[in-house]
């Protein structure tokens, strides 16, 4: 289990990690399976917050449910790649590429988090975007990039009835916005074409990593404009803002 940036391996160091934490804010972990039904005992017996990270199978959202329905004070967050892709798609990816934590699962376990998708709170990249150079060496490091994939791709599943524009906000902004207590953002807003239909291709995106898992995707949803405090970041496929135009939300407020 990872709390934070700390790794816990035995069920004491767990309720010390979890006890002496404060409850106004979630602890945020990686569990997985056996040790995600630990992490929400615990997490109950001392009624602390827990966020789960890159939820990706069936029995893990299960868990979450269940632990939601007895009053467990815990939320989670879904991946993309976890939602689109399976084991089945990635026949055509070289084996350093397919490298990702949890891994891309099961269509069952996919299939899974959509059907429970009322027990997800927040939906997140899990950004890495590790240049071709590592994912293709004799060390793979894992993770896929994903910031400007998933929302085409969410927008995409939206006008297939797979959920709506108020889930994506929902998820995207009104959710993390409550769970981590952040401050409102003023004079910063996306605009989207809804109806723009286009291939995700590497060439076309602006992370140096040059590559992604959804290369030849069709999506149907684009992003035109980010406005970031006032100022445009991005308009019409070119990048804006300059470097260092970044803040840290929660160090400000």
């Amino acid at each position: 289990i990872l709390l934070g940036e700390i790794a816990l391996h035995n069920i004491g160091a767990l309720q010390n990690g979890v006890a002496r934490r404060g409850s106004t804010r979630p602890i945020v972990a990686h569990a997985e399976r056996h040790t995600l039904a630990a992490l929400l005992f615990v997490a109950g017996l001392y009624n602390r917050p827990v966020h789960i990270a890159h939820v990706s199978r069936r029995e893990e959202i299960l868990l979450i449910r269940a632990a939601k329905e007895k009053g467990v004070p815990v939320t989670c967050e879904v991946c993309p790649h976890h939602l689109f892709l399976t084991t089945d798609d990635f026949a055509w990816l070289p084996p350093g590429r397919r490298e990702v934590r949890p891994r891309v699962a099961a269509p069952t376990d996919r299939d899974a988090l959509w059907t429970n998708l009322d027990v997800v709170d927040c939906f997140a990249t899990d950004h890495a975007p590790h240049l071709l150079t590592e994912k293709d060496s004799d060390n793979p490091p894992p993770g896929f990039p994903g910031v400007e994939t998933m929302l085409p791709l969410l927008l995409t599943a939206a006008q297939q009835g797979c959920l709506t524009l108020d889930d994506i906000t929902t998820r995207l902004h009104d959710n993390p916005k409550k769970i981590f207590g952040l401050p409102d953002q003023p004079d910063t807003w996306i605009e989207v074409d809804p109806d723009a239909e286009y291939d995700l291709h590497a060439a076309d995106l602006h992370s140096r990593c040059a590559w992604t898992p959804f290369e030849g995707w069709t999506v149907r949803g684009r992003v035109t404009r980010v406005v970031l405090r006032g100022q445009d970041a991005y308009r019409d496929g070119v990048v804006l803002a300059p470097p260092g135009s970044g803040k840290n939300i929660r160090h400000n407020h």
